[in-house]
This record gives structure tokens, sequence and C-alpha cells, in this order.
């Protein structure tokens, strides 16, 4: 079941493998695959990198040896030679950008900022492409707090926009990696302006970079405070569904996941129903399953059996496992709402039933959704039953209700034509 609705093969090829490796951590944690093919996971996904410690150890575990291998050796010397030249360089262009005078000339405009170094310390397009690739060789590392000030600096300085991207989400994937979730945050927003503001070549590198943007906000959007309001926000935007419905439609798990949890943002499930009927043919699994059967179907049975699986499914996904309480909870109260709203008298055992609850639960749970909801209703313990007064409507006022709207409508239909008019009275005008 768990490695069924494992979404970790669809998300790899839109994160860096740095980010790849908390994800295979957690697999290994839930014992989701054979902990020994998660293991050479983790080597294939290092051998090329500069942590060569680190691949050593795990080459040393899969191959049951004690013994180093040649090549591991000759890295390690190449890497630390190069790490050192590296940091003598970037150093020598730190001590100058660190100077108060250095500090108090720069400005906003980065062509004078070159020009005021050139002239006064004998800056080059070197002194400042040394903190990329530097912050890029740290990274490779595994060193993400030094990669992140040295990406931040050269971005600060560089006129070069390809390279100033690349350093944006480097810097994103090292401050996700710090743990740092509000400068993560704000790496995120940066990339968002110029993925929208950026003249790409074609729209399907655009459209690729929004696929990458998604797939990294994930770590962002399900660790920070306030991170289940931006994702309902960015992902419900045009640009972005339109993107989930071409390239990624496994992202609606995250999606459905945010609005079912976020109680402040209710009025939006409509709008995640719809595109989740829309998009049922490309991607199904068990949370778009139970929005599906309870707002599109109303199949309490359906939804009841899904919710059970859900539970499953997120705390065996790496990114939904802290929401798992949450989600059932208001899982539960979507439930009981779309229930009550259709039936007016609601056997308690029953209910209890459909949300997985015992009848003392259910009662309980029952109590506490009428005091918090203020739903109009009341309970008779005597026959175990809630009674629902549903407001009738009388046949004057649905009168008054309909001629309201048909008004409405003929007051904008009446402002349309006038417009028209005086448009055409314009042109004739003007041809006349």
């Amino acid at each position: 079941m768990a490695a069924t609705h494992d979404l970790t093969m669809k998300l790899i090829p839109f994160l860096d493998r740095h980010l790849v490796f908390p994800l295979i951590e957690f697999l290994e944690l839930k014992e989701v695959y054979a902990p020994k093919d998660l293991l050479q996971a983790k080597y294939d996904l290092f051998k090329n990198s500069n942590m060569v410690d680190f691949v050593l150890d795990l080459y040393k575990t899969i191959n049951k040896t004690d013994d180093a291998p040649k090549e591991f050796t000759e890295k390690r010397e190449k890497v630390l030679l190069q790490m050192e030249d590296f940091r003598n360089k970037a150093q020598k262009v730190m001590d100058i950008l660190e100077k108060p005078e250095v500090i108090a000339a720069l400005r906003q405009d980065k062509a004078q900022n070159l020009q005021y170094l050139k002239d006064n310390y004998q800056f080059t397009e070197d002194s400042i492409e040394i903190l990329y690739e530097f912050g890029q060789f740290q990274y490779n590392c595994g060193d993400y707090g030094g990669a992140a000030d040295y990406l931040y600096h050269y971005r600060v300085l560089s006129t070069d926009s390809e390279r100033s991207l690349s350093a944006t989400w480097g810097k994103m994937a090292a401050e996700i990696l710090t743990g740092n979730w509000d400068a993560a945050l704000d790496e995120m927003q940066k990339l968002r302006e110029i993925i929208d503001q950026k003249n790409f070549t074609t729209p399907l590198q655009q459209l690729q970079q929004r696929t990458w943007l998604l797939h990294w906000s994930l770590f962002v959007f399900f660790n920070h405070p306030k991170g289940r309001d931006g994702i309902v926000d960015m992902f419900l935007t045009p640009q972005y569904i339109n993107t989930i419905q071409t390239s990624c439609p496994w992202i609606l798990r995250y999606l459905a996941t945010a609005v079912v949890t976020n109680k402040r943002r209710k009025n939006q499930m409509k709008e995640l129903v719809k595109i989740i009927e829309q998009e049922s043919y490309e991607y199904r699994d068990p949370v778009t399953e139970f929005v599906e059967a309870l707002f599109v179907r109303f199949d309490f049975e359906g939804a009841q059996k899904k919710l059970k699986e859900c539970e499953g499914v997120l705390s065996n996904d790496f990114f939904l496992a802290a929401t798992h309480e949450d989600f059932m909870e208001s899982a539960r109260q979507f439930i009981s709402e779309t229930y009550c709203r259709i039936h007016q008298k609601i056997d308690i055992k029953e209910m209890s039933q459909r949300l997985n609850l015992s009848e003392e639960e259910g009662e309980k749970w029952i109590v506490n959704l009428i005091r918090d909801t203020r739903v109009d209703a009341k309970i008779d313990f005597e026959e175990n039953t809630v009674i629902m007064n549903t407001p009738v409507t009388s046949v004057y006022q649905q009168v008054i209700e309909r001629t309201k709207g048909l008004s409405f409508r003929s007051q904008v239909l009446a402002t349309t034509i006038k417009r028209r008019e005086m448009t055409h009275n314009t042109a004739a005008e003007v041809n006349a």
C-alpha cells in the first residue's frame, strides 16, 4: 500500500540530488522499500559529488569492506586542493567587499558597483565569478550554509542574469537544507517573480521552471508556519494550475491536503473540486478520491473508505506526514457538515461509523461540531439522533430572491447595450 501511492519516483526528476536525500532517508525510516535498495540509491545519488567521505562510507557498507579504493583517496586529495584554492581566491574578494568604505560606497546599480570595484580595487569579472564557483563547490561538498553566503554575495554584484537565476536556485536549496524556512520562502518568492517576468526563449522553458518551483516549494510550504496559506495562494493561480495540469498532476495531492487542512480556505474547496474532477482521468490517489467522493458524488460510504486509505498515504509521504492528524480531523468535519446539510435527521451511531469513531467519541464529536460551527440543530438523547432545524424559505421570499436576480441581470444587460450604442455612435461620428 505505502509503495503503491509513493510519489518519490515522480518527484525526483524535478529535484536537485541534495533535496532528494531527505526523501530517501524518510523512506528508509518508514521501511517503504528494501533497505539495500535505498542504500544503493543514496550511493548512486552522491557518487559524483564532492562528498567523498560520505560516499566512501556508503561504498564500504554496500560492499561490506573496510578497504578504501584508490580512486576515493585520489578524489579526496583533489577536492581538498580545490577547496583550498577556491577559499584563498574567494577570501581575497570577501576581504575587499567587507571593508566599511566599500560597504558604504556600494549602491543598487550593479554596473556602477562593478565600475567602482574595478577602479579602486582592480576587480575583474573573474573576481565576482569566483564567488559563484566557490558557492557551488561548497554546496556540492554539503556545506550548505557556506554555499548560501557566497551565492548571496555573488547575486548582489553579478550582472549575468542567467547565473544570477542559477544562484537563486542554489541559495533556495541551501536554505531548505539548513532548515532556514524564512530565508527559503524569500528565495522562493524571488524565483517566482523572476520566472513570471523573464522573457524565456520558448514557453516550454518557462513551464519547466514553474514545474521545478512547484516541487521545490513543497519543502517550504509544509515546514514554514504560513505555508498552508502560501501553497493555496500560489498553486491555485491560473499559471500554476496550468503547470500542474500540463506537467505534474500528482501535485494535486499536496494542494488537496492544504485546502482540506486549512480552515480559513474552505471557500476554495469548490475550485479544488473542479480541478480534481478535470484531472481524475490523469491522476488519482486516496486523497483526491476522498475529495471527489464527498464533494462530487456525495458518496459518504466511499468517502469513509477513502479516508481510511488516506491515513496510510499521508503517514508515508515525506511532505504530508506531519499533517496526518489535521487532515483526519478536518476531513471528518467536512463529512459531518456535508452530511448535515443533506439530512434532516441523523442517527449518531451511524454517523460515528462514517467518521471511523466509537459511538461515544462520535457523540462528543457531533456536540463539538454543533457548538463550533453554530449549526442550528439539537440532539435527541432518547432516540440518539440529531435533528437539523433547516430554515424553510417561504414562497414569497423565494419570489423576491429570484426577482432580485432577474433585476440584477437586466441591469447588466441594459448597461452592455448602452455601451455598445455609445461605441457605435462614436464610430459613426468619426466616419462622418
